[in-house]
């Protein structure tokens, strides 16, 4: 039997948690905020970010979430439902050879801890002469909840990205570096597309109980579902972890479930099978964090 694209902004995945949380009629009243378009607000933040975080599958159907970077201008609105991203992945990235094909489904978001704003755009990417030219399909704006505030400190951090260090496991020094961490990006993929998104909390908030597993609370959001509504539908999952003094990024790719507990809470656990670390991918540093206020204590 074909199989056919969702009606409205959720596929049955999101639908699935969203009934079993008990959210769907709020799901239904949020999700109005979902578009098509880029609106001249958004085309305005967009020329503003210094980075866009992508996610999408590679070549051999692994997630992964990259980091892309480059003066403010470098990803913008180039009509009501394109945007433009000059220079693209950096050759090593994982995604790099995906992007080089027509129509690959991405999901993007424009994170500025300068202003705890965020913006989400998921669609299709062809390549460029000059980087990426992303389709929108769908474009809306989440809250500011869990995201911490930084500044981005004057000058840039010299030379370019290494080449990536690859593994199968954490070695101690990334499990530290996550274990510290108050900031991930998470990519996930459903029959239709893919999306990006952002999890905040206290250092802390992922715990790393083996060289194979993360784990992390599922904090209350907008009751869209679309992270853990692909999860439920695909579980393949990437995750992106960014040094924000130094710019080093680790990626991770890997599969995802959730766990729901009697009480209505839920965690989620991640396995990993493959890991990406990169010295420099960002030429930026930020200023240590100022928490969310949001951020469960």
């Amino acid at each position: 039997m074909a199989s056919h694209a969702p009606q409205g902004p959720y596929h049955h995945g999101s639908r699935t948690v969203q009934e079993r949380v008990g959210v769907r009629d709020l799901a239904d009243h949020v999700g109005r905020s979902i578009g098509q378009g880029i609106r001249p607000v958004a085309a305005a933040f967009l020329e503003l970010q210094p980075m866009l975080v992508l996610g999408g599958a590679d070549t051999e159907g692994a997630v992964w979430a990259s980091l892309l970077t480059g003066a403010p201008g470098f990803v913008r609105a180039t009509g009501p439902q394109q945007i433009s991203v000059r220079g693209g992945v950096h050759a090593g990235d994982p995604l790099a050879r995906s992007l080089a094909r027509e129509g690959t489904p991405v999901g993007t978001i424009a994170l500025d801890p300068r202003t705890r704003r965020r913006m989400r755009l998921n669609g299709r990417a062809r390549p460029t002469p000059r980087g990426l030219a992303i389709e929108a399909e769908q474009v809306f704006s989440n809250c500011p909840k869990y995201l911490q505030k930084r500044d981005l400190l004057e000058g840039k951090a010299p030379g370019r990205p290494a080449s990536p260090r690859h593994g199968v496991k954490l070695t101690g020094d990334q499990r530290a570096f996550i274990a510290a961490a108050d900031t991930f990006f998470l990519a996930t993929v459903h029959e239709h597309g893919a999306d990006a998104s952002h999890r905040g909390g206290d250092p802390g908030f992922v715990e790393v109980p083996s060289p194979y597993e993360l784990v992390w609370r599922d904090y209350p959001g907008n009751s869209m579902f679309l992270t853990l509504g692909n999860l439920a539908a695909d579980p393949r999952a990437g995750l992106l972890f960014l040094d924000w003094a130094t710019g080093t990024t680790l990626q991770l790719s890997g599969t995802a479930r959730t766990e729901y507990a009697a009480d209505g809470s839920r965690t989620v656990r991640f396995t990993v099978e493959r890991t990406a670390e990169t010295l420099g991918a960002s030429p930026y540093a930020w200023s240590p964090p100022e928490y969310s206020p949001a951020n469960p204590r």
